[in-house]
């Protein structure tokens, strides 16, 4: 094939003359249109005239480009030409020969349907970054070139191997960071839920599946004691191993907090002050909520977070009403505490943006989704966990990190129902409720069938604090013992919010061992101001396994 008819139609020849000594040398005329003799000799010297693109040999051109250049013609992509970086890179070629057969790195690369589709569209298309069986990497462009009803492509490959390189010690790199982040996000989420009496809990964490968009998110389960259970879920704003790492903080700062038993809305108080001296950058949302099975409810306080959702027992679901504040990092807002019902048979959700929050969608219309998915999701707390991180189409590849946690409270009928069990008592009166308080206690545990030695505890027990409410509380009084599977829980609440400690009484002392016997006999033991402004104090013990 003659190559010179070919070269002369690739795209982009242009002929342009060569008249820049001219063009100098006429802005250089003095006035009466005489030119300087060494003027001109000096041009003549220093800008020799350049030839036009049409005057260059294409060929020699081609043969000196670094690229790799082959050229096709035909329906069966005889080959035309390759230049020497091609045959450099693949061997040399024969002219004329089919592509498919002399070509064998092209159809291991999968261009001839590329080629194919140049030549009928007769527009240029552009495979980006494969590696050829050389072993390094090419970016193929192919431009057509036609003459009559004939019709070429030429074919411009650019080594991008360091480029390609590069990027992929890139992606190595996030992938490795994004491990890392996962690691350690993994590691500070508790390995197991701790399992309250009452409750039933199950939680799930899913890390986003983009490159490193490992996030903050994190949940926890705390037992408070004296039947109590506090339950967290946040969301640190941003990704990688500095969010996995603030949110490891927040965590561990929530489980001290929550020790001190403090209401909901001053435990995201002290949250707040935290973030700010932790990343004065850094913000993140929570929700912070209480259980106590005495109430039926959930108390809770929210930093910026989304609403609890609660299926009753009759499958209707509702969202838990505000107050919401900022999220914790942004300082100066006092939060407050509200509650939703959680009655025998409920079930609530806590979340976080991740499984409900969608590019170009309402934030709303995903909070609805999943009540509607929450309003038929039945089972134990990880099926429902399973079916809603599902019908939420959360898979491997999600752009967000997605932590849910549930909780359930069962409705207990026949013998497990007799397994927890409540008795009440007013304190009136002066020093006859301590007698009066012990008899009580006496005939309830007797009742609940606890041996006997349980049983002396539990006396022994309930007249100490009694006897502290009488001394140190106000009116009015109020005994309270309730077993569960598990433990005797017996608390005395009263009018006075001043909080017993535990301290040591000198010999001569004759007040001040009450609280230290308590803490000696039971199993646990703990002190917490109530909403009316009192107090409550209680102790457990761990009931013997059957």
């Amino acid at each position: 094939m003659n190559f010179t008819r070919w070269s002369a139609r690739l795209p982009g020849t242009q002929r342009r003359a060569a008249a820049r000594t001219d063009t100098t040398v006429s802005q250089d005329r003095r006035g009466d249109g005489s030119v300087p003799a060494a003027r001109t000799e000096q041009l003549t010297d220093e800008a020799p005239p350049v030839p036009a693109v049409d005057d260059l040999p294409v060929r020699d051109v081609l043969d000196r480009v670094p690229a790799l250049v082959a050229l096709v013609h035909g329906p069966d992509h005889r080959i035309a030409y390759v230049n020497d970086a091609y045959t450099a890179a693949f061997g040399a070629r024969t002219p004329g020969a089919r592509a498919r057969e002399a070509l064998p790195e092209l159809d291991e690369l999968g261009l001839f349907p590329l080629l194919d589709q140049v030549q009928r569209s007769r527009r240029p298309r552009t495979l980006k970054s494969r590696k050829a069986p050389d072993g390094r990497s090419y970016t193929f462009t192919c431009t057509p070139v036609t003459e009559g009803d004939a019709g070429g492509v030429l074919v411009f490959a650019t080594d991008v191997t360091d480029h390609a390189e590069a990027a992929e010690r890139l992606r190595t790199s996030e992938r490795r960071q994004r491990e890392t982040a996962v690691t350690l996000q993994r590691s500070l989420l508790p390995q197991e839920l701790e399992e309250p009496d009452d409750l039933r809990i199950a939680a799930t964490y899913h890390p986003g599946g983009t490159e490193a968009a490992v996030g903050g998110d994190w949940y926890d389960v705390i037992t408070l004691g004296g039947g109590r259970t506090a339950l967290v879920i946040g969301d640190v704003m941003g990704r990688g191993v500095r969010a996995a790492a603030v949110m490891g903080q927040l965590r561990t700062a929530v489980r001290a907090y929550a020790r001190l038993d403090l209401p909901p809305h001053e435990v995201l108080q002290l949250l707040d002050g935290l973030a700010t001296e932790i990343d004065a950058n850094q913000i993140a949302t929570c929700v912070y909520a209480i259980h106590d099975p005495n109430e039926g409810r959930l108390v809770y306080a929210s930093a910026g977070h989304l609403p609890i959702l609660v299926r009753d027992e009759n499958g209707t679901v509702r969202r838990a009403d505000e107050p919401t504040g900022p999220p914790l990092g942004t300082g100066g807002w006092m939060h407050t505490s509200g509650s939703v019902s959680l009655t025998p048979g409920s079930t609530a959700v806590l979340y976080t943006d991740g499984l409900v929050e969608r590019r170009n969608e309402d934030l709303d219309e995903g909070i609805a989704a999943l009540e509607r998915a929450l309003a038929g999701a039945t089972g134990s707390p990880q099926v429902v966990c399973d079916r809603l991180v599902r019908s939420a189409g959360v898979t491997a590849d999600h752009d967000d990190d997605v932590a849910v946690l549930v909780l359930q409270h069962p409705a207990r009928t026949g013998p497990d129902a007799e397994l927890f069990r409540n008795a009440a008592l007013e304190l009136l009166g002066g020093v006859e409720a301590a007698p009066r308080a012990r008899a009580f206690a006496s005939g309830v545990l007797t009742s609940w069938r606890f041996p006997a030695e349980l049983h002396d505890l539990g006396v022994l027990a309930t007249s100490e604090l009694v006897a502290n409410s009488l001394q140190h509380g106000t009116p009015p009084m109020r005994l309270r013992l309730r077993r569960t599977d598990r433990r005797l829980i017996i608390e005395v609440t009263d009018g006075d919010d001043h909080l017993p400690r535990r301290r040591r009484a000198e010999p001569a002392d004759e007040s001040g061992r009450g609280i230290a016997i308590v803490a000696t006999i039971a199993s646990n033991w703990g002190c917490r101001r109530t909403p009316g402004g009192g107090k409550a104090v209680w102790c457990e013990f761990v009931l013997p396994k059957p």
